[in-house]
């Protein structure tokens, strides 16, 4: 059963979110999503090529009223 990880990274600069985002990962397993919240616009680019990187699925990217959302699967 695929678990839902939380990374809250409002407030946060790079590279918080991104390491963040990377331990989640670490810590996750085989089809777990883990969705990221934050403000900072930089991570908003840097995280989705992150997760290209890593060879994971980029579910989702959403804009909420004052910051973004990833949502990525394991």
């Amino acid at each position: 059963m695929a678990n839902e990880i939380k990374v809250d990274c409002v407030g946060e600069n790079c590279p918080v979110p991104l390491v963040e985002t990377r331990k989640a990962v670490r810590k996750a397993e085989k089809g777990d999503i883990i969705v990221v919240q934050g403000d900072h616009s930089a991570s908003k680019k840097e995280i989705p090529m992150a997760v290209e990187a890593m060879d994971l699925e980029l579910l989702s990217i959403e804009d909420k009223n004052d910051h973004w959302q990833i949502k990525i699967k394991v």
